[in-house]
């Protein structure tokens, strides 16, 4: 017995050298670093777009950019945006920098602490004179490849689509740096194109990029050399088609054979077939059909009497635009012609005195569309041409 005794004390040394060895191999193994995005954090600025990007050891931040995005004045369209490279002392990131816009200072001054899975931010933001409490609690952070999924793809511009089936041959899109766009608009002014104006508005997405896709509308059959022409211009990086007024459930695929003129599509008998189809599914008069030689859409106005209060007689009037072109970049054997559905209002056209009518109902939410009679499968008869299938998307 004794002797077993002092055989297993003799292998307690051992035992407590190995377990030694093991912590201080554990010891010896640093934490991994790794890149974390917070994509969201609430409590910041007002209305501001912020993206945080960590370098961190475990839960303990080693640096930052703090990048933001944000409205100068409460209600500001314009954005202004800052990025801030942080110092990283404990629970504290510290940093300063400037506005790119304006070149106002900005300082930053946080506390990051962990909650659990999540982490809390409180400290303070100035930006020039003005001062920004910051409380922003329960953030989750994210990978970088999470955060990658989270950033949406430009892929608004078709620069050679097969068709017009996913992209509408009179929208235009182009893609410029930031620093180029004000030159290139003025370039436009000579062009008879139309401007989108909500596409001039420089958000946070078109800052962070520092591109700005500004949309056109342009008749189709000048599309092409508008965009050729794009495409040369300093600072651009992508010109070609974009989603614009066509909708393929009011589209019509059919024949070019005997609708073109000269190498042209001949609008005035496209005006003459589309007119007299609509006249009779509406059950109205044509009052007026004209071609707009900026976007190529043909607008048409039919009347017809109004069964609002029949004892005034008053006129219904009818809106409804068209528009023809090839079915694909560089012309085809077909055509591809949409009918947008009708908008109306009701006026008093008697003789004087009239009643001041206020169509307050085109406001409203959520309301049907009003009915063409059926226009689309009437002139897709009259064309002999083919519906798009938005299940099998398919012309039948």
């Amino acid at each position: 017995m004794r002797a077993l005794l002092i055989s297993l004390l003799a292998l307690l040394p051992a035992t407590d050298l190995a377990l030694a060895q093991g912590k201080s191999a554990a010891k010896a193994t640093p934490t991994a670093t790794e890149t974390r995005y917070f994509a969201n954090l609430d409590g910041f600025i007002d209305g501001a777009d912020v993206v945080l990007k960590e370098t961190r050891q475990g839960k303990s931040a080693t640096s930052a950019v703090l990048d933001v995005c944000f409205s100068p004045t409460k209600d500001s369209d314009r954005k202004e945006r800052f990025v801030v490279n942080l110092t990283a002392n404990g629970q504290s990131l510290t940093g300063t920098s400037q506005t790119l816009g304006s070149k106002t200072p900005v300082s930053v001054n946080l506390q990051q602490k962990p909650n659990g899975e999540t982490f809390d931010f409180k400290g303070v933001v100035g930006i020039g004179t003005a001062t920004h409490e910051i409380n922003s609690t329960d953030n989750s952070d994210l990978s970088e490849k999470e955060f990658e999924e989270t950033q949406s793809a430009d892929e608004s511009i078709a620069q050679a689509p097969k068709d017009f089936t996913a992209v509408s041959p009179e929208a235009v899109g182009v893609r410029v740096a930031l620093e180029a766009a004000s030159d290139f608009l003025k370039t436009l002014k000579t062009e008879n194109v139309e401007v989108s104006l909500s596409s001039l508005s420089i958000g946070c997405d078109a800052l962070r990029a520092g591109k700005l896709v500004i949309n056109l509308s342009v008749d189709p059959e000048r599309a092409a050399a508008v965009i050729a022409k794009a495409k040369a211009f300093p600072g651009v990086s992508a010109a070609g088609w974009t989603n614009g007024v066509v909708d393929m459930d009011r589209a019509i695929l059919f024949p070019a054979a005997g609708w073109r003129e000269g190498g042209k599509i001949d609008r005035a008998k496209i005006a003459s077939t589309v007119t007299a189809t609509l006249a009779q599914t509406l059950e109205a008069k044509l009052a007026s059909a004209n071609w707009d030689e900026v976007t190529g859409r043909l607008k048409m106005t039919f009347k017809r009497p109004s069964d609002t209060f029949p004892a005034l007689q008053l006129t219904e009037v009818i809106t409804v635009e068209a528009l023809v072109s090839a079915d694909k970049p560089g012309g085809s054997d077909k055509l591809m012609l949409w009918l947008s559905s009708p908008s109306d209002t009701t006026v008093d056209e008697n003789t004087p005195p009239r009643l001041n009518l206020n169509d307050d109902a085109t406001g409203e939410e959520e309301s049907e569309p009003r009915s063409d009679g059926g226009a689309v499968p009437a002139l897709a008869k009259e064309l002999k041409g083919q519906r798009w299938d938005s299940e099998s998307s398919t012309w039948q």
